[in-house]
């Protein structure tokens, strides 16, 4: 099996959005964001279950960090299938597949990637124990944080591993919050129904939608510092459609429609002759 293309496969029924911007990279760096997104991908989708309650989340999210933590040169055959016993038929491929995408990525940035999805997945495993209790500003920026803010960190680590690009940070956390902020805008009704508010207390989706724009800001500043290379070429992408997301909500619909989806990558240099 080509477990790089098996990931790009997995990868295409799980994200429109990532899928694009990943399949254009150069071979090794593109197996590292694979690598990382899939096993954040992996946290998330068990993080979204609303079949599972939030202390079997906490235990299962718990289990894979603990797993992560053991990594020296990769992982046992068995080694996360232990921590899903009594779940297999219910947790989906992504999730269960965790050990192949933690090691799908080159060797010298792997332990970064399971660093980053161990201590993601404890904060999960945190705010599932509290039911996402979120009652204030600090609370929203605790949360997407540590869901979102913490992978644009990984992300700057990773363009750093692969060519040495230098980034802001601060802004690398903006880019991660704004797209989450942005999701949590177009799911609130589902997260809802599934008795999950992210919004703090009082806070209209007016409200949301200034935080989440003040957040892409910074993302503009992060993606606008990076040279014309594949980090620009990977973050112009869901930026795009984030701020698109925005748009469309703003003018009352659920979300972008394939055509907007389409003409906002035409926009973007070298993307839209791949489409």
């Amino acid at each position: 099996m080509d477990l790089r293309k098996e990931a790009l496969k997995i990868l295409q029924e799980t994200s429109r959005t990532f899928y694009i911007p990943i399949s254009m990279l150069p071979s090794e760096l593109q197996r590292a964001v694979t690598s990382a997104y899939l096993c954040m991908r992996a946290i998330d989708e068990i993080e979204d279950d609303s079949q599972l309650d939030n202390r079997t989340k906490s235990k299962l999210l718990r289990n894979i960090s603990r797993t992560l933590q053991t990594g020296g040169d990769g992982f046992a055959l068995n080694a996360f299938s232990s921590g899903f016993i009594g779940y297999e038929n219910s947790l989906p491929e992504v999730s269960l597949r965790v050990r192949e995408w933690s090691i799908l990525a080159p060797e010298s940035i792997a332990p970064r990637i399971w660093d980053a999805t161990a201590a993601m997945a404890d904060r999960m495993a945190d705010w599932a124990e509290t039911n996402w209790n979120i009652q204030t500003e600090a609370d929203l920026d605790r949360y997407t944080f540590s869901v979102a803010g913490a992978v644009g960190l990984l992300l700057s680590d990773l363009w750093a591993w692969y060519d040495g690009t230098q980034t802001n940070r601060s802004q690398a956390i903006g880019f991660g919050r704004g797209l989450q902020a942005v999701n949590i805008l177009r799911n609130h009704t589902e997260d809802l129904h599934r008795g999950v508010d992210f919004f703090p207390t009082g806070w209209t989706p007016q409200m949301l939608h200034e935080y989440a724009n003040r957040n892409l800001s910074l993302g503009d500043a992060y993606t606008n510092s990076l040279p014309y290379g594949p980090a620009l070429m990977f973050c112009q992408i869901p930026l795009a459609l984030a701020k698109g997301t925005l748009d469309a909500l703003a003018s009352g619909k659920d979300k972008l429609s394939r055509s907007d989806v389409y003409a906002l990558l035409q926009k973007i240099e070298g993307v839209g002759s791949r489409e």
